[in-house]
């Protein structure tokens, strides 16, 4: 009889995985089952709406040249466009046509673009740079960026750019802080441009999830949508792990499915986006349930074994891990005109634009057209976020996360400092869905180095964890890279396969790259 995959969840994690256990694992489709809560595929690589109601994302993900686990997965999958086009080509190919090229990734409060040739340290910000990059991992157990650095670091054109590019904030963890710092340094002197970073076609919904999804369910892969995994029953004993049953829900009926040693089981553990909540153009998104669903299966496993990680890190502090994004659906050209006006590129090429004086700190991208596949002629797509929705805004005098799609438009028109009339356009053409995201940057959030379990913890049988709270040495959650070099991971260690994951790209250790950051550094 042949083995079975049970895979919980169907983020990009889980989609890689399927694909990694037909492509290596000499897997039938037909064998492999994934259980989804919600009811579409995808995880938080999300897109939905329409031209009319107002089109919807929650964010947008970015691609750079060392994504090694991503081009070698989407290599083999097929564009939605063009079947002689694989996405990865699809990408490579998309920015060498249309690459970023930003002269306007800051923006004073009088409406000014900043001067970023200088990432404005101080000696002092350069040599606690220097020692949070040497510092050994085991050194910042436990730390926030803030124990490694002076107040005006976090005044700096660099911290500007870096969290509004990443998400950071100050109080997150300096472990990830570490790891992002040596990860993409090779990224810093092209940073304020941003012409290193590479984007998907359209967003990655389109791009990435369909195209992938496609190719899955043709070769006979199973994605029960509606189905939540509430438990699995573990075999006794702690010097192994294998998983006998999965306990499951679907439909308001619990249904059990037997496991044997061969099966696989493996768990997206945590969710950054769950408990999202959507508003609209005239009304601001609800308030978050106060209990998450999505964690509540890493709790039950987790309970009394230290080796599954701990999950309490991750979702007990919202405040510390929220933030709300927008989507603008506009029928008039007016705002895409004003912004290659200021920005001096035209639209597609500028890049994140952030105002630096924003009490939300907002920041806003106009991606190349169409950002939907569906989008029709004469339709445009923006996007954007606020990095502190809890702060009142600087002309709208309430929180972010208390105003509806139109006063957030409103709020990002005054840092603009639009003419009234262009204004008046953009207001009465534009449809604005803001979300709201108690949980986007928890993986972010100060940690432990066992607070994330192992892709495949030690004695583990037939058990993994995969997605952005499972561990990875060296690599960096918040990516898309992430999460497809966790399944890579799973499968091939469970499986015992010779093919492993490429090696993560270390440009700390060559010393080219490490002579060009540090010339960027002390630009003045």
């Amino acid at each position: 009889m042949m083995a079975k995959a049970y895979l919980v969840g169907s983020g990009i994690a889980a989609l890689s995985a399927a694909t990694f256990l037909i492509r290596d694992g000499g897997f039938k489709g037909s064998d492999i089952h994934l259980f989804e809560g919600q009811r579409n595929v995808g995880g938080s690589l999300d897109a939905g709406g329409t031209a009319d109601a107002g089109y919807t994302m929650r964010g947008g993900r970015m691609f750079e040249a060392e994504f090694r686990c991503t081009y070698d997965l989407l290599a083999d999958i097929p564009t939605l466009d063009d079947p002689s086009v694989s996405v990865t080509q699809e990408i490579l190919a998309g920015h060498e046509e249309f690459a970023w090229d930003d002269i306007a990734r800051l923006v004073d409060g009088d409406g000014k673009i900043v001067d970023t040739r200088s990432m404005g340290f101080s000696e002092h910000d350069r040599l606690a740079l220097v020692r949070c990059l040497a510092a050994p991992e085991g050194h910042l157990d436990g730390r926030r960026i803030t124990d490694c650095f002076g107040e005006h670091f976090f005044t700096t054109n660099f911290w500007f750019m870096w969290c509004t590019t990443f998400a950071f904030q100050p109080w997150h963890s300096a472990i990830e802080f570490r790891r992002y710092l040596r990860r993409f340094i090779h990224l810093f002197p092209e940073f304020s441009s941003m012409s290193s970073i590479y984007r998907t076609r359209y967003n990655q919904y389109d791009s990435i999830v369909r195209p992938l999804t496609a190719w899955l369910r043709e070769r006979g892969v199973t994605v029960h949508t509606g189905c939540h995994v509430t438990d699995l029953g573990l075999a006794p004993g702690h010097r192994s792990t294998t998983v006998e049953t999965i306990h499951l829900s679907r439909g308001g009926r619990d249904e059990k499915i037997a496991v044997s040693p061969e099966d696989l089981v493996l768990v997206t553990n945590g969710s950054m986006t769950d408990a999202s909540s959507l508003g609209s153009h005239t009304a601001a998104p609800p308030p978050a349930p106060h209990r998450s669903d999505a964690w509540l299966l890493w709790h039950r496993l987790a309970r009394g074994r230290e080796d599954f990680g701990n999950p309490d890190a991750f979702d007990k502090h919202v405040k510390e891990s929220r933030w709300e994004s927008f989507t603008v659906t506009t029928k008039d050209p007016a705002f895409l005109d004003a912004l290659e006006k200021l920005s001096g590129r035209e639209t597609g090429r500028g890049g994140l634009m952030t105002f630096t004086d924003s009490n939300w700190l907002l920041t806003i991208v106009a991606n190349r057209q169409p950002v939907y596949r569906d989008q029709p002629d004469g339709v445009s797509v923006w996007w954007g976020y606020g990095l502190f929705p809890g702060r009142a805004g600087n002309h709208t005098p309430k929180p972010m996360t208390m105003c509806s799609g139109r006063e957030i438009l409103e709020e990002v028109l005054h840092h603009l400092r639009l003419d009234e009339e262009v204004a008046a356009r953009v207001l009465a053409t534009s449809t604005v869905v803001p979300c709201l995201m108690p949980y986007i940057t928890s993986q972010f959030l100060a940690r432990r180095r066992d607070d994330r379990p192992k892709v495949v913890p030690e004695g583990s049988v037939n058990l993994a964890f995969i997605g952005q709270f499972a561990d990875v040495p060296d690599d960096v959650v918040f990516t898309v890279e992430y999460s497809i070099r966790t399944a890579w991971t799973a499968v091939a260690q469970l499986l015992s396969l010779d093919k492993r994951p490429p090696a993560v790209y270390k440009g700390h250790h060559d010393p080219h790259v490490l002579a060009a950051a540090l010339e960027t550094m002390h630009r003045r």
